[in-house]
């Protein structure tokens, strides 16, 4: 089993084919098999061969992992998918002769919502058997001892975790408690952990912890190769807990990754019958103690009610009504059938089924995606006008057509009504106008003019300000240095824009907008002046061609002085060089303008001043 996030949208499992042909007996080749999980639920990431068997790497969905990270619950999806027989193997089981019991469980905390435990008497650590170490191999795990080995194989093969502790380290019973603040416990990695007061754990009377609930086991109680009586675990904690326990401590288990996806205390008793016919197997001389059971919130049924119609209106399909009920049925669902309505009863482990539109995607992936006919849906709405869209590009028009051009500020500011949970030291507000933005860009505009071959700065913004009593579209733009700023209805009002029901012309100034606009580099410029000295004024638009020749200049050659002397004419130029993939450097620009001083040398009549 390989560990991933919470976050992460998929769960890995190794599946052994061998294993699950015990519940699937008609179970087919491998590749039919393949293609059929992967068509009906899920993406099988490899498939390996392994001596006389395969093992498949499953990646279940997150609203699966409670039911199918094990051999069990992908056996159960196998026998639906191909509509083969699913054979219960616990009818088989043996079931230990058990005894009267000195157990007791002291549940705490509904963190704990069921524990399940069991002593057995008699047992000898020690290798597992072969068959055993060959299971646990096959999906890449490593064999310990026949009691640690017991409880794994049991956890991959029905979901269930389980642990083992020694019964004689045990002081008085087993309480399910939460930490005391500081607590520490060394963990059976030999890490000591300190605990905090959310966390759950399993301890004894005495108060020594014996387990990090749902995580991970401890020394304190550890099984070794002296241990003769134990103590089995089967319980259910709260997924939430377990998850933010784990991610404090840093642990990370297949019992954490089952816990934290939510697991049906129902799990837990099937998994006591099996863990218990198996160490019977293994130990048959071991005593048994009858199996203590504290449940303080059963899990209660639940039932949905789905129409066949509402399941092929959403599926495009017109599945008959047998073939919807054999799903049902494929599924082991309990159900009343009341003509096209079902009233489904979801088996306990199925904690994804909540509601009709649940088993829509049963009947979809059951049957198979392949059988809904691709066809274009209907006229789904009739479509409307977007007020504040359309007066959003009216403004947009209004301005582009006085000569004004469009920029974007900063939404967020040092100051503010509403402010933001993370973000940097002066900038943890949103704003609440766009005046001071604008006046920010008015300012850098302005500085820039000569640059960007302006001689006047004309700019608005239509954007959102924020506000305690709420969000507001407003508009703001400069008549010189003034910045004018109001709502957007406001500025519709004043200048006469109402919404129309067609957007006609906007339409064509978006567009045309879109044709304007050049995306504008995000690295500084280098500016150079070249004066020359010429015969005429003729001379000035053949300079002018020489120059404006050069590269990476992103502006034309802009004149920033000229004069008569001696009968000559010294025009000065000014270049502005840009690149939009680096900042430049002079020695990149040296070349550049070697190549220019070279092509005015050509004219024997000019000099550079």
């Amino acid at each position: 089993m390989i560990f991933l996030p919470h976050s992460a949208i998929l769960s890995f499992m190794k599946v052994s084919y061998r294993w699950l042909k015990k519940y699937v007996p008609s179970i087919p080749d491998i590749r039919t098999l393949e293609n059929a999980i992967i068509f009906h639920a899920f993406e099988v990431d490899s498939v390996e061969s392994m001596g006389d068997d395969f093992v498949l790497d499953i990646k279940t969905l997150p609203d699966r992992n409670h039911d199918c990270l094990s051999h069990r619950g992908v056996a159960r999806e196998i026998s639906a998918i191909l509509d083969i027989p699913y054979i219960d193997p616990s009818a088989s089981y043996k079931t230990p002769t058990s005894v009267e019991t000195s157990l007791s469980v002291d549940i705490q905390s509904p963190v704990c919502r069921r524990y399940m435990g069991r002593i057995i008497r008699g047992v000898k650590v020690g290798p597992s058997p072969e068959w055993v170490v060959q299971h646990l191999e096959s999906i890449g795990q490593r064999s310990i001892n026949n009691i640690v080995d017991a409880t794994n194989l049991t956890m991959f093969n029905c979901g269930q975790p389980l642990h083992a502790f020694d019964l004689g380290k045990i002081s008085g019973n087993v309480v399910a408690r939460h930490a005391i603040q500081d607590e520490k416990i060394t963990l059976l990695t030999g890490e000591e952990k300190e605990l905090k007061e959310s966390m759950m754990v399993i301890s004894d009377t005495a108060g020594n912890a014996l387990a990090v609930a749902g995580a991970k086991g401890g020394k304190y109680a550890e099984v070794t190769h002296d241990t003769t009586d134990i103590v089995i675990e089967v319980a259910n904690f709260e997924p939430i807990s377990v998850r933010k326990t784990a991610k404090i401590l840093g642990i990370q288990t297949d019992s954490t990754k089952r816990f934290e996806n939510d697991l049906s205390p129902e799990l837990v008793p099937y998994a006591m019958i099996e863990i218990s016919a198996l160490l019977l197997e293994l130990f048959p001389d071991a005593v048994f103690e009858n199996i203590i059971d504290v449940y303080p919130a059963p899990q209660q049924p639940w039932t949905v009610t789905v129409n066949v119609s509402y399941i092929n209106k959403k599926l495009g399909t017109l599945f008959a009504v047998d073939d919807i009920e054999n799903v049902w049925k494929r599924l082991k669902f309990e159900y009343i059938k009341d003509g096209n309505n079902f009233t489904i009863t979801p088996p306990a482990l199925r904690l994804d089924l909540l509601a009709p539109h649940d088993f829509v995607e049963e009947v979809g992936r059951i049957l198979g995606y392949d059988n809904v006919q691709a066809m274009l849906p209907g006229k789904i709405f009739e479509p409307k006008i977007n007020k504040a869209f359309y007066k959003t590009l009216a403004v947009k028009k209004y301005f582009i057509e006085k000569g004004y051009n469009e920029v974007m500020t900063y939404t967020f500011r040092s100051k503010g009504e509403i402010g933001i949970l993370e973000s940097a030291s002066d900038k943890r507000f949103l704003r609440i106008n766009l005046k001071d933005g604008l006046e920010e860009s008015l300012k850098l505009n302005t500085l820039n003019a000569p640059f960007l071959g302006v001689d006047t700065v004309m700019i608005f913004e239509i954007g959102t300000v924020f506000l305690k009593d709420g969000e507001f579209m407003h508009v703001a733009y400069n008549e010189k240095k003034q910045i004018i700023e109001m709502t957007l209805d406001e500025f519709c009002i004043k200048h006469d824009i109402s919404v129309s029901d067609e957007y006609g012309d906007l339409l064509d100034t978006e567009h045309d907008m879109a044709k304007k606009f050049t995306p504008w580099s995000v690295y500084p410029f280098i500016s150079r002046d070249v004066a020359i000295w010429v015969q005429d004024e003729k001379d000035k638009d053949v300079l002018f061609d020489i120059l404006k020749e050069a590269d990476l200049l992103v502006r034309d050659p802009w004149l920033v002085d000229q004069f008569v002397k001696d009968g000559r004419i010294s025009y000065a130029y000014r270049l502005v060089f840009q690149s939009h993939d680096k900042t430049l450097t002079d020695g990149e620009i040296a070349p550049i303008m070697d190549i220019l001083y070279a092509k005015i040398a050509e004219n024997k009549d000019w000099e550079v001043r």
